[in-house]
């Protein structure tokens, strides 16, 4: 289905087009804009609310500022589909986020607007810090950088360091605070409530516009009249609102907050801070979803509600009549609550994802026993190493892509100390349409290197709930359990909560010749696989490990004594992986077994299905079916 821009829209290719029309014009081409990506959305799905409500800011940027020689970063790639529509990208829009289409972030090797590639929040103040300074060795005083960060990305600690080192230099760096109150789910935290102050303090917001107009005014005389008038302005600030001081206090000079809706006092705004050298920070106010009703009154299921009808709002699900297997979130989810009402001491704890991971089923039935720390991942890990030093049983469930972004404090602050953490790492493995700064690609050799780290991984929802009752017990220690995005196997899969032994895998059939080792939910494709090749004759023996450390040595001993041909599977990275960590043991123990080790080899892999993703990498059924041909030397039989 093709679908038709605006008018306006239409015409514009690049920002040089739309720099082009007149001003009034733009309040039309930020209608048409919104409405683009409410049509191509409705249809073709993405991320939704979060760009809607940074359409008037993303036209008056592109419009004010000359992209791409100005330097625009955004941070978190959520906000940006209205920039990729801006900047060459529109009529390909429609391929966003699915194989072989545009990326749902912004992309270097995609676009020269695209400055800097993101996905992970609160690093936009520091790539365009980095920018601005490579800009003023180089001489540019006239380029200009911009990061959009939103309220919610400013709560990483990074976002912090970038200030505080921004704020000691002179570099002409422009931060845009895209203040929603909201990331996926609302916003926590005194980062939150102090912008509200600011937002919502009648007096400071009348007296600072009469005192804009005046200062205005006074530097219009010249260079001495500027210089008294930003001392006044200093001063008055402080006397007004101690909400101003954070940032001032950090040496950015502080305007705002406005409202981010307005097209054209956004535009008039950016103009004159054009002129202000040095670092400074807009405050802009915007509504998460704006213009679409339902969206905003629901920011947080309309943050990528898949495909819905644009007219009535109606979410598109599919509908089954039998039961289906659940997500392996909301297995998580659900047991947390079981199992916290079993034992009083577990808590849980994630950074600004609890309905992306399903915490916030716990935080709705134990309020004080479930914490939304915010995006701040290190922070995450820590807070919950020092619930353990107090007896409590933390499980801290962060995506596994994120949780690279706290791993010195799983090393340092958890594991040296052999505090009882545990890790659940949701969306480990390929993460699908949102690409390579999503994928979970290797958590399984990040962890299994660390001393006193146990690292499981189920291959069904029964089992994920084992493993997080067996991580419950006292003195299990740091524990890591990783699990896909999706859904699991198991329709019916609130079975009773039994123990495992630890670093015991179990035998799913005993075969000849070759043997499969999986790791996680991948042993399924291998199921499936044994199950066809079995028509054949070939019987191929299948073992789903469950835990990469420790490994299943008894297990493996019989595995190496029987099978001359031995195959790996995980869907994780080969090097340091799970695959490795059986060479090893063959290694190690005199074993000369022939291996192929199937997994993500070393390289990067963009956006697009799971399932298209495995078969990219080499390790879907047909990879796992041809692999067991390929070493017992028999071919696939030809139907005529």
């Amino acid at each position: 289905m093709i679908i038709k821009p605006g008018e306006l829209l239409a015409s514009i290719d690049s920002p040089a087009d739309l720099r082009k029309l007149k001003p009034e014009q733009l309040l039309q081409v930020s209608q048409e804009l919104r409405q683009y990506i409410i049509d191509v959305v409705s249809i073709h799905g993405g991320h939704f609310g979060a760009s809607l409500g940074v359409v008037e800011l993303t036209t008056a940027l592109h419009y004010v500022f000359q992209t791409p020689y100005d330097q625009l970063v955004w941070d978190v790639g959520h906000q940006a589909y209205g920039h990729k529509i801006l900047t060459g990208r529109r009529d390909n829009f429609h391929t966003n986020r699915k194989y072989g289409g545009l990326s749902g972030f912004p992309k270097r090797k995609e676009s020269e607007y695209d400055t800097f590639g993101v996905g992970h929040s609160s690093t936009s103040i520091s790539a365009a810090l980095g920018m601005a300074v490579a800009s003023q060795y180089k001489q540019e005083e006239d380029r200009h950088h911009i990061a959009v960060i939103g309220d919610g990305a400013m709560t990483g600690g990074m976002a912090f360091e970038a200030l505080n080192h921004g704020g000691a230099t002179n570099a002409n760096l422009l931060v845009v605070l895209n203040d929603n109150c909201m990331s996926i789910d609302p916003n926590v935290g005194a980062l939150k409530e102090y912008l509200t102050d600011i937002t919502t303090s009648r007096t400071y917001n009348k007296l600072r516009d009469e005192l804009w107009n005046v200062l205005g005014k006074i530097s219009k005389f010249g260079p001495n009249a500027q210089h008294i008038a930003s001392k006044v302005e200093s001063g008055i600030k402080a006397t007004l609102s101690k909400q101003s001081n954070l940032f001032e206090g950090l040496n950015f000079r502080y305007f705002g907050p406005i409202d981010g809706h307005d097209i054209n006092h956004l535009v008039s705004v950016m103009e004159d801070l054009k002129r202000i050298p040095g670092p400074k920070i807009l405050h802009v106010l915007t509504t998460k979803g704006k213009g679409f009703a339902l969206a905003e009154k629901d920011q947080t299921k309309w943050h990528a509600p898949g495909l819905f009808d644009k007219i009535t709002g109606e979410i598109y699900k599919k509908h089954h009549d039998t039961p289906q297997p659940p997500k392996y979130q909301d297995v998580f989810g659900h047991t947390m609550v079981e199992l916290a009402e079993q034992n009083d001491k577990i808590m849980g704890v994630t950074p600004a994802m609890p309905s992306g991971c399903s915490l916030n089923i716990m935080m709705k039935a134990m309020p004080d026993r479930a914490f939304d720390v915010g995006i701040a991942e290190q922070h995450a890990v820590t807070f919950s190493a020092g619930l353990a030093t107090q007896g409590m049983i933390p499980f801290c469930n962060i995506y596994s892509t994120f949780m690279q972004r706290g791993y010195d404090q799983v090393v340092h602050d958890v594991c040296l100390q052999n505090l009882h953490v545990v890790f659940c790492l949701d969306r480990a493995g390929f993460a699908g349409a949102d690409g390579p700064t999503h994928h979970g690609a290797y958590d399984i050799a990040y962890m299994r290197c660390i001393p006193n780290m146990v690292v499981a991984a189920p291959m069904n929802e029964q089992e994920l709930r084992n493993m997080m009752y067996t991580a419950s017990q006292e003195g299990a220690g740091p524990f890591t359990i990783r699990y896909p995005r999706g859904e699991g196997v198991m329709p019916e899969w609130r079975t009773p909560l039994e123990l495992q032994q630890i670093g015991k895998g179990r035998t799913v059939q005993e075969g000849e010749e070759v043997a499969i080792l999986t790791f996680g939910h991948i042993g399924n494709y291998a199921v499936d696989v044994c199950q066809k090749l079995s028509y054949e004759g070939i019987n191929p023996g299948h073992y789903d490990m469950r835990y990469c450390k420790p490994l299943d040595e008894e297990l493996l001993h019989h595995i190496f004594s029987k099978y001359s041909k031995v195959i790996t599977v995980e869907d994780g990275c080969l090097q340091g992986g799970f695959g490795s960590a059986v060479l090893e043991f063959m290694v190690d123990n005199g074993y000369t077994s022939q291996v192929k080790r199937l997994g993500i080899p070393d390289q990067i892999f963009e956006h697009g299905s799971q399932l298209e993703l495995h078969r990219d990498a080499g390790f879907d059924p047909t990879a796992i079916e041809n692999t067991v041909r390929e070493l017992i030397g028999v071919t696939a039989k030809v139907s005529v």
